[in-house]
């Protein structure tokens, strides 16, 4: 456009979404930024004009019409149950407010572009999932239930939007786990544990995205013409069991039956916020295919997955554990737990029969 890009950014109150704007306020082409949220975002932001508005609401149509609004880049999900209040309030977030917010751009006419921020956790995990998953995956086991159940939701309400809004270009940015200085990613609070938990018997490949990779490339979304579905991580991957390693964390292996309570048992600690549908990833782990974000989309992430997980290790000053009583009291509770589990497991198994 002559004048410049007028963006929607949802859930301008995210640490991503305030890196994201600030990018776009430094770019001559992009003339207005609007930011949406119902909460007041923390970050500094210079042209962009926060408005506190619920995309749920109806109302927000008028945003995006009044403000002639042609980019809307939607980054208003999350992943923690416990921080949108609840497994249904966060699936009422997720997927009633992606079809809201839809639905006023059905109606907008000056909208041209829709930018979807999804996850591959939409390809599941699972036993016999392939080396790298393609955008094009047939997926043999699309995941059922919370966050990852809803990216899949979200990105079909999205293409359905597209095919009766032909004239906007759609472009879905499926990303691996964020790691960063200024990103709080999944595995923020696992690798600031003492000790960090395992499956017992698995040792998941993780792949990661470095914070500025991801930057960049919603910045080219936003502002250039990449209609389509890629993957975004960064090249190669890394075992749980290297990851804590680097870190300098020891490892407690949980037995699979345990897992779901252990999780639990964390949650309610407030030591680490693992959704139940994560649990299944940290099985398997999962790895995607970013030859279609080189070749098509035409960027080459600048850190590798394990470069990313340095500089994050970095950032973060996260360094091996100097506190060894402290270790062995995590290990001492963790394990008295599972044995209670376990003891608990078998006696309820000695009723039944």
């Amino acid at each position: 456009m002559p004048d410049g890009r007028r963006v929607l950014i949802t859930g301008i109150a995210g640490q991503l979404a305030g890196l994201v704007a600030r990018a776009l306020e430094e770019r001559d082409d992009v003339l207005e930024i609007i930011g949406v949220d119902i909460r007041e975002p923390s970050h500094e932001l210079e042209r962009t004009e926060f408005v506190r508005a619920d995309i749920r609401n109806p109302l927000v149509a008028r945003i995006i019409t009044a403000s002639d609004v042609d980019t809307v880049l939607h980054m208003a999900t999350t992943a923690k149950p416990s921080a949108a209040g609840g497994r249904a309030r966060m699936k009422e977030l997720n997927v009633i407010g992606a079809m809201q917010l839809l639905a006023a751009c059905q109606k907008a006419p000056s909208l041209r572009r829709f930018v979807l921020k999804s996850t591959t956790a939409v390809y599941g995990a699972a036993y016999d999932d392939p080396a790298l998953f393609r955008e094009d995956a047939h997926l043999r086991h699309a995941p059922s239930h919370g966050f990852a159940k809803d990216a899949v939701e979200i990105e079909g309400y999205v293409r359905a939007f597209s095919r009766r809004r032909p004239d906007v270009d759609l472009t879905v940015l499926r990303f691996a786990n964020f790691l960063g200085g200024r990103v709080q990613g999944a595995f923020d609070a696992m690798f600031s544990l003492p000790v960090v938990p395992t499956v017992m018997g698995f040792d998941p490949r993780l792949q990661f995205v470095h914070e500025e990779d991801g930057v960049e490339v919603f910045v080219r979304a936003v502002t250039g013409s990449h209609p389509g579905t890629f993957n975004v991580a960064g090249p190669g991957m890394l075992y749980l069991s290297q990851c804590a390693r680097l870190a300098g964390r020891p490892t407690a292996p949980v037995p699979g039956p345990l897992v779901s309570a252990v999780a639990g048992a964390f949650r309610r600690g407030r030591r680490a916020d693992v959704a139940s549908d994560q649990l299944q990833f940290l099985r398997y782990g999962r790895g995607v295919d970013i030859t279609r974000l080189v070749e098509e989309f035409g960027y080459t992430p600048k850190w590798s997955t394990s470069e990313a997980f340095e500089d994050y290790l970095g950032r973060r000053r996260i360094t091996g554990l100097i506190d060894r009583d402290e270790v062995i009291r995590w290990e001492r509770e963790l394990y008295d737990f599972i044995q209670r589990k376990g003891q608990e497991r078998f006696l309820a198994t000695r009723e039944r029969r």
